[in-house]
């Protein structure tokens, strides 16, 4: 009897094979084999937020702290809603425009998901 692996989704154990698909029951999510080899290759490169949650372009996020903006007497504070970010390969993992001061980059680590 072949073990088959646990659903990347939800970690549930009671997945089957359907063709050449493997279904988890309890979240409904089906993918194929050689799918979560790929998924957890890309895993790696992903940005996640301050509480562990996988950031994406386009996101929403919202500021944890009150960051001071180098040069300028200006800060960003707790609470500013961030809308349509990008993110990109850097120190600093995320590019935006945030209202009244203007286009930024940001760590992941002061933002969370909204």
């Amino acid at each position: 009897m072949t073990t088959l692996p646990a659903c990347p989704k939800c970690n549930s154990q009671y997945t089957y094979e359907d063709g050449n698909l493997l279904v988890c029951p309890e979240c409904a999510h089906e993918w194929a084999l050689n799918d979560e080899e790929n998924e957890q290759e890309t895993e790696g490169a992903s940005f996640k937020d301050s509480n562990g949650a996988i950031l994406t372009d386009g996101d929403t996020v919202v500021v944890i702290k009150d960051l001071k903006i180098k040069g300028s007497s200006s800060v960003v504070k707790v609470g500013t809603k961030v809308k349509n970010i990008r993110l990109v390969d850097g120190d600093h993992d995320i590019d935006c425009k945030i209202p009244g001061i203007g286009a930024m980059k940001l760590k992941s680590e002061f933002v969370k998901k909204a």
